[in-house]
């Protein structure tokens, strides 16, 4: 039950009986209206901007319109009042009784509390992390590792078909680089000084290739030239990287439904087919383009390639596919690969990439833009830097990887939940600062703690409730008479729960699932002002003595909460916390 959702439907229902009645136009496109909390609570529970949104093209003011609306709405018993404000906001207060009733839906809906339907069963690809497969994960790859995964929890949780795909980029350059470096490796396994020169990967990482190596080739390909040992070691080491990463995503609680791999669409016709797609559409042709800017017109030299018309789709400039030599620039793959997504039949795309990929946008959405005849949309989520520190000071490289702080020495430290946890208390594209003593201490300012906190708080109340007597099933607490909860903090906190399933459907539209870690943060200090009451006001502590039914009607509040936590922790990827140590 989304109630901000319920009232909207109210307002746009009484609307149209207005326009059926004469007072206002038929046909008033109605879909900008919204019914949202208002800025300032002592104004009301929800305000509603629908008079401001229809004033013009019914051509009425907007108070006439408010003032008329809000004598229609007091006539049902769900609203108490109703408030014209300023030019012509409508702030409404709703019965008592509502803001009870969504403790009742949260017990009675558990785990599903909040679900929302805005994917109506679509379905969405969500590719995320894609790292090169010559090394082990970076801290720039958990941050966006656990944004894609919270955001492909997050649209699940809101009625989507979801798949989570890694695009393996295992078709440039640098996976012969991986070779070159793990032959080194291999001539150290064989007893000899490796030569890790400069543009190789230094990583001590490297070291257990260069052992399976040997093991499996022994001594044989010793002082060989590289024609005889480069694809096979490049597919060998590749190989081993990638079940490192596997291996990596797994301490991190992300498993990816789909690996796809670059190296799949050379020789395979995809990329050829994926351009002879858009050369149908017209959108290919030959040409040349202008200077790059910065470039001294004498330090460049045009050639003819092959462009893709980007700008025909929203691009800045037109893009090269194919090199005058004839070899595909690396944009074509990545065509092929978004073109071979479209046609796997998804209805919404997702790409999670890290900042220095903002040059990107464009020209992919573009791209998927023509090859899906404008039907499926692309959206790109860039991930910001996440900078490391220690008490304050910035966190050393790891030897292991050689120039890198490693997803390992991330969650060896921190610890998986508090890392996920963390990677999502910021928005994807603001730099997030990490310092492993902030995110581990036990402090209001640590957000971890204080929902993990609020967590534990409601299960010994749960368990304090059960040893009382009190049967603390959710079934048994959805009955409980919650008219008893009256207090303006008990009706705030009831007022928070109900902001959940709004919430939801808000996050999974804008595709941000950060916004759940606020809300988390929200409820919990909701929740931890309220239990500091009681240890003032009597009344307002969750077991009373001698009274079974007030107190089972504000455990039900109490584990109504615990729910919502509960819900959104899952969307998270973190597990929640019963009891403090």
């Amino acid at each position: 039950m989304n109630l901000f959702a319920e009232i909207r439907a109210l307002v746009i229902d009484t609307l149209s009986a207005m326009a059926a009645n004469g007072s206002l136009p038929e046909g008033l496109d109605m879909a900008q209206i919204a019914v949202e909390p208002p800025r300032d609570p002592a104004h009301g529970d929800m305000a509603t901007n629908a008079a401001m949104v229809l004033a013009k093209p019914a051509g009425k003011a907007p108070r006439e319109i408010a003032e008329a609306l809000a004598a229609r709405l007091l006539a049902d018993p769900r609203i108490v009042a109703a408030d014209v404000a300023g030019p012509g906001f409508l702030n409404l207060r709703l019965a008592t009784s509502l803001w009870q009733g969504v403790i009742r839906t949260a017990l009675t809906e558990g785990a599903n509390f909040g679900r929302a339907a805005v994917g109506a069963g679509r379905r969405v690809n969500v590719e995320f992390v894609s790292a090169n497969p010559t090394g082990p994960m970076h801290v720039g790859h958990v941050r966006g590792a656990v944004v894609g995964d919270a955001l492909a929890r997050l649209l699940a949780f809101s009625g989507w078909e979801v798949t989570r795909e890694y695009y393996i980029n295992d078709g440039g350059a640098q996976v012969d680089v991986l070779a070159r470096s793990a032959y080194e490796r291999y001539r150290e396994a064989n007893g000899l000084e490796p030569e890790i020169r400069e543009g190789l990967y230094p990583g001590d990482y490297l070291i257990p290739v260069g052992e399976a190596l040997k093991a499996k080739y022994g001594d044989s390909l010793l002082d060989k030239g590289e024609q005889y040992w480069l694809a096979e070691i490049r597919e060998f080491a590749s190989d081993m990287m990638m079940q490192m990463i596997r291996d990596d995503l797994a301490a991190l609680n992300v498993k990816m439904d789909v690996y796809s791999s670059e190296k799949a669409l050379y020789g395979t016709g995809k990329i050829e087919a994926a351009i002879q797609a858009l050369r149908d559409m017209g959108l290919i042709y030959e040409g040349t383009l202008e200077p790059p800017k910065g470039k001294e017109p004498e330090d460049w030299e045009p050639r003819v390639q092959t462009l893709f018309r980007s700008t025909a789709h929203g691009d800045d400039v037109d893009r090269p596919v194919q090199k005058s030599d004839g070899s595909w620039t690396y944009f074509a793959p990545d065509i092929a690969y978004h073109y071979d997504k479209v046609q796997r039949g998804f209805d919404e795309l997702i790409d999670i990439f890290g900042a220095d990929h903002g040059g990107y946008v464009k020209r992919m959405k573009a791209a998927v833009s023509a090859l899906s005849n404008g039907k499926v949309p692309l959206d790109i989520k860039l991930v910001q830097l996440v900078k490391l520190y220690k008490n304050g000071e910035p966190f050393k490289m790891s030897k292991r990887a050689g120039t890198f702080v490693t997803l390992r020495d991330v969650v060896e430290q921190a610890g998986t939940d508090v890392t996920r946890f963390m990677m999502l208390t910021r928005k994807n594209d603001v730099t997030l600062d990490f310092d492993f003593a902030k995110v581990l201490e036990q402090s209001k300012e640590n957000p971890v703690f204080y929902v993990q906190y609020a967590n534990a708080r409601i299960n010994s109340v749960l368990r304090k409730s059960r040893e009382s007597g009190l049967d603390c099933g959710d079934a048994s607490l959805a009955t409980a008479d919650l008219s008893l909860l009256s207090h303006p903090a008990e009706i705030a906190m009831a007022k928070k729960l109900a902001e959940w399933p709004r919430l939801v459907e808000i996050a999974s539209r804008a595709n941000e699932p950060h916004r759940v870690a606020f809300y988390l943060n929200e409820l919990a200090s909701e929740f931890h002002g309220l239990w500091n009451k009681g240890n003032d006001d009597t009344s307002l502590r969750f077991v009373q003595d001698g009274n079974a039914a007030t107190s089972l009607a504000k455990v039900a509040l109490v584990r109504a909460t615990g729910v919502a936590i509960s819900a959104g922790l899952a969307i998270l990827g973190v597990t929640p916390v019963e009891e403090m140590r």
